[in-house]
């Protein structure tokens, strides 16, 4: 092989690496396109209290390649939401901070990388 076919050779080698990590961001921000979660209560930063109810507010458009959500709260699985549009008691949390997700899952129940999480705080 002469040096400017080893040359070329070594560029189209290099393109690879770059094109897949390309076709990778590609197909997540299209599975985000079409998917998301929207908590609407609480909100971020919201400090809540340790002797009254908590409810989640929610929105979820699970997109083609989603099913349902999962709700995680402190990384724990907590629920399992079936309705894309609707609020759900939380358990009674203890006092700190928490942080509460909502996941869109498909049929296996395997996230699908959309997700929304808010930190609260008990008191």
């Amino acid at each position: 092989m002469q040096s400017n076919e080893k040359e070329v050779a070594m560029r189209i080698s290099s393109i690879y690496p770059i094109l897949g990590a390309a076709l990778l961001a590609y197909s997540q921000i299209s599975v985000a396109e079409n998917a998301s979660v929207k908590i609407t209560s609480p909100a971020d930063g919201t400090k809540l209290d340790a002797t009254a109810q908590s409810k989640l507010v929610y929105e979820v458009i699970p997109g083609p390649k989603g099913d349902h959500s999962h709700l995680y709260v402190d990384d724990k699985e907590a629920a399992i939401l079936r309705q894309l549009k609707g609020s759900y008691e939380l358990a009674t949390l203890s006092p700190g901070q928490h942080n509460i997700c909502i996941k869109i899952v498909n049929k296996g129940h395997t996230p699908i990388g959309v997700e929304q999480c808010v930190k609260v705080t008990v008191n």
